[in-house]
């Protein structure tokens, strides 16, 4: 399997814990699989659509059993501007954000933060880092599998 199929399967399979209102960050270089990562939670959460990185348009809906926000808030970057962040995360849906560290202030206090590093071509980590309870338990429930 390589690291997309790797990718795609591990975003299905977090895809089955979560609930409306979750928030998930993905942080990681350009090219780490980002976008990858959050097809595969797509497709674990009944959107049919095809996702693709909403870099030009900050946030981009789609509908599945949850509807599922997905952010890429790269070009916030050393802005304070707020888009209305509280109505996604506090909202029906599951929300994805890439490129969180440029809206630190925004985000809720308990999230899944999600560190992807590009070991090389073929290869990527995960780094899961769960903020709160109910993060905690669903990365516990990862590692089962």
């Amino acid at each position: 399997m390589n690291h997309e199929q790797e990718s795609l399967q591990l975003g299905k399979q977090l895809a089955e814990y979560l609930t409306p209102g979750d928030v998930i960050t993905l942080d990681g270089d350009l090219g780490a699989g980002k976008t990858t990562f959050s097809k595969g939670l797509a497709k674990g959460l009944g959107v049919k659509r095809t996702v693709n990185s909403p870099t030009y348009t900050i946030v981009k809906e789609y509908r599945g059993r949850i509807p599922f926000y997905h952010m890429d808030v790269y070009r916030l970057e050393d802005q304070d501007e707020d888009i209305g962040f509280d109505e996604y995360f506090n909202g029906e849906g599951v929300s994805v954000v890439e490129w969180s560290k440029f809206i630190e202030d925004f985000l809720p206090n308990e999230r899944l933060e999600i560190q992807i590093n590009k070991i090389d071509d073929h290869q990527r980590e995960f780094i899961f880092n769960p903020k709160g309870n109910r993060f905690q338990q669903i990365c516990e429930e990862l590692l089962k599998i």
